[in-house]
């Protein structure tokens, strides 16, 4: 076996995921744990180490990190007016980009890219994370490109476009649902009638089942939980939260819960016997999942009081409370039974501690690591911070990358980081950063 083809083989056995890895939106078990131990407990007063940087193009996709490759994705604009505004389609002439670099170095291992013309609001580039595994890279662009590439080389093993596919309208800002693996099967928010979301064989992109109907599929990612005996796939789009057999794609239940612009974007959390979701304007919904059987019943539906209705960034639930952002750019905690709201401020987001407003609609993402968590904002900011129902505590905060990208109005950063190899991975819309967070 000649020293080339041994790398290949190597690095197609690693892509099975070390603990180390990030391989996909929210790491491993898409629950944004990062086990990794030996991590730093405050950032030194100069920083944290800059191991590399590399320019990429636009894009609110975070990188995904597995075998010592990062995998992330951009947009390379030809022409076009790409100023945003909320309900405007733009129409931009590019590319969309699909970059595979060395995670030690920053250096290109290998590019694909393809000709990919916008007609999205918010058009800075590809809004999902590639999902990487068992030696593939799966990739869906904000047009609905969804490919299937050899994650060693980047040779293209299949690939669909889903609009044309299932005559389907694209989303107004974009397809955002990152694709999930389950077994055999590659599951993703598609659009069209009977076919909001479809599961394809993860080999071959051979349709194995398809199902539900909406007019708008929002922006929430296909997301499983153990739950009444069986495995559930949750499917959030803009008029109901709904649980699907992820073998057949039958439905086990849905409940209403329509978002306002079909703003669907949070995966629905669970915790213990209860589950949530919420969306644009205010819109939150608790239920009590059944232990014996798939069903559920409401718990809780939320108001201007109650509830947590996050329009960018996905909550943390740990033992039975959610952290995470409100519509309202309030960094809240909240009890997932009840709904019940215990304590909010806007620091995490800006910076400033604001416990009645921050930026509308600011996001945040929040990475638990051992005892304390790790908060991007989007003000290009990382926190270290404890989280508990009592209170928000600021540990450590550090300038991580500029925030230059628009969003309503002022400068922001809505990208996932990846945490990986002791390192934070995280990009804007001029450049993709590795930085240590390793203890010395």
């Amino acid at each position: 076996m000649t020293r080339t083809v041994f790398a290949v083989a190597a690095f197609l056995t690693s892509t099975a995921g070390f603990a180390a890895d990030w391989p996909q939106w929210m790491g491993p078990n898409r629950d944004d744990d990062w086990t990794e131990t030996g991590i730093i407990d405050a950032f030194p007063e100069a920083g944290p180490q800059v191991l590399w940087r590399r320019p990429v193009s636009g894009g609110f996709a975070g990188p995904a990190v597995v075998g010592g490759r990062v995998f992330v994705t951009d947009y390379l604009k030809s022409s076009g007016d790409d100023k945003p505004a909320p309900t405007r389609r733009n129409e931009l002439v590019g590319r969309e980009r699909v970059h595979c670099l060395d995670a030690q170095t920053g250096d290109e291992i290998w590019k694909h890219e393809y000709a990919c013309n916008y007609t999205i609001s918010y058009p800075a580039g590809p809004r999902c994370t590639p999902t990487v595994e068992g030696g593939r890279v799966f990739t869906l662009g904000a047009m609905g490109d969804l490919y299937c590439l050899d994650a060693a080389t980047g040779r293209v093993i299949w690939s669909k476009n889903l609009p044309q596919t299932y005559n389907a309208p694209v989303p107004l800002w974009g397809y955002a649902g990152h694709p999930l693996v389950y077994q055999n099967l590659l599951i993703v928010m598609a659009g069209g009638e009977n076919s909001a979301v479809v599961a394809l064989d993860k080999e071959t992109g051979r349709e194995v089942w398809k199902t539900l109907s909406t007019p708008e599929i929002g922006y929430s990612p296909p997301t499983l939980i153990e739950a009444g005996g069986v495995t559930q796939l949750l499917i959030f789009h803009g008029k109901s939260l709904n649980s699907l057999n992820p073998e057949t794609g039958s439905l086990y239940w849905s409940e209403p819960l329509a978002t306002a612009f079909s703003m669907a974007i949070m995966a629905p959390r669970k915790s213990g016997d209860f589950l949530f979701a919420g969306g644009h304007n205010g819109k939150s919904l608790g239920l009590k999942l059944d232990a014996s059987q798939p069903t559920v019943t409401n718990a809780w539906q939320g108001s201007r009081t109650l509830g947590l209705a996050p329009v960018s960034g996905t909550p943390f639930v740990l033992d039975g409370v959610a952290y995470g952002i409100d519509g309202n750019g309030i960094f809240r905690a909240m009890r997932v039974a009840t709904g019940e709201r215990l304590w909010g401020t806007s620091k995490p987001v800006n910076g400033q501690d604001n416990e009645k407003r921050g930026p509308n609609e600011g996001a945040t993402f929040v990475t638990r690591n051992g005892d304390r968590f790790f908060i991007f904002g989007e003000n290009g900011d990382l926190v270290i911070a404890r989280l508990s129902p009592e209170k928000y505590e600021e540990v450590s905060r550090t300038k991580l990358l500029d925030p230059v990208g628009v969003g309503l109005g002022r400068s922001v950063v809505w990208s996932h980081p990846a945490y990986a190899d002791k390192c934070v991975f995280a990009r804007n819309d001029q450049e993709i950063v590795c930085v240590s967070l390793a203890a010395k």
